[in-house]
């Protein structure tokens, strides 16, 4: 098994950089967030990595295949062990699920009858088993997401590419997409999530990178949360009311009031003392207070904040 390695990958369209000299390595069979807000280049990136796009400069090796692609047969060999899933489906509703299959089987020149197997497996865990003969565009959207997923998996890559896996499933499906994406690392497969859905990405992610069409930081979640500190504090009453006390201390604190609980962001754990004085004097009764680990939303958004104008 061979996972990825990107090395100062730049994708220039004419005078606008997408992605500017991107560097870092996955794991093989890891779950690797790849995260940024809308625009950041993290599509540009994922069809580098598959072929889809020829790099302006920089390389990358994927599943042993440098990109760019040198030869013919190297697209071939990168196509073989990489799965895809796009934001849009991009299946062909006159065609039933078993026919938008096959067709994929053969473009990719795999053994019908070995992948078929496979397919029917994947379909019972994706809850599609009984709808194969069925024309796709009389799927919901849900169902359209998962046959998909299904496609980019049935001629057993080494690496997958997931974009924004569970967009547009409900509870119950997003559940199994989920549990399906943790078993399949866990058989070996290397797996790049592109998702926006940040508490998603805490469950399955073991390491992600945060891009603005350059590099903020490659780093495993507990990393990002340890950049911070977040002061938890337990009080009596409505936090709310005793939050604007905070604006009376020499530095700056962010803070989230939920119920009797105050969550205040700090630079250094000295400051934690003053906190708690200041609530102390503003009247505040204080139940308990420690330091717990900042939620990845609050990491994520910091690493970005300059280049979304927050």
């Amino acid at each position: 098994m061979q996972g990825i390695r990107v090395e100062g990958l730049v994708k220039r369209f004419g005078a606008r950089t997408a992605v500017e000299g991107l560097s870092f390595e996955v794991r093989p069979g890891e779950v690797f967030g790849l995260l940024g807000p809308n625009g950041a280049g993290k599509t540009t990136t994922v069809r580098m990595l598959t072929g889809l796009l020829t790099p302006t400069a920089g390389s990358a090796s994927v599943c042993g295949v440098s990109l760019p692609l040198r030869t013919d047969d190297d697209g071939v060999r990168l196509r073989r062990q990489v799965g895809l899933l796009t934001e849009q489906p991009g299946l062909y509703d006159r065609l039933t699920a078993r026919e938008n299959l096959e067709f994929f089987m053969r473009l990719n020149e795999v053994d019908g009858g070995s992948a078929w197997k496979l397919a029917s497996a994947l379909l019972e865990r994706f809850e599609l088993k009984g709808r194969e003969d069925e024309p796709v565009g009389g799927f919901s959207k849900g169902m359209r997401q998962k046959l998909a997923i299904v496609r980019a998996l049935v001629h057993s890559p080494e690496v997958v590419f997931l974009d924004e896996p569970t967009s547009g499933l409900d509870p119950q499906s997003g559940r199994v997409v989920r549990d399906a994406i943790a078993e399949l690392a866990k058989e070996g497969r290397t797996m790049v999530l592109c998702s926006h859905n940040l508490p998603e990405v805490e469950r399955l992610c073991t390491r992600v990178a945060v891009i603005k069409n350059t590099l903020r930081t490659v780093a495993s979640l507990e990393e990002l949360r340890r950049e911070g500190l977040a002061l938890d504090v337990q009080l009596e009453g409505d936090a709310a009311g005793y939050a604007g006390a905070l604006a009376t201390l020499p530095f700056t604190v962010g803070h989230l009031a939920e119920g009797s609980r105050l969550r205040v962001m700090l630079d250094r754990e000295a400051q934690a003392p003053d906190v708690i004085t200041c609530l102390v004097r503003a009247g505040a009764r204080v139940h308990s207070a420690h330091r717990a680990a900042r939620p990845l939303e609050e990491a994520y958004l910091e690493l970005v904040r300059e280049e979304v104008g927050s």
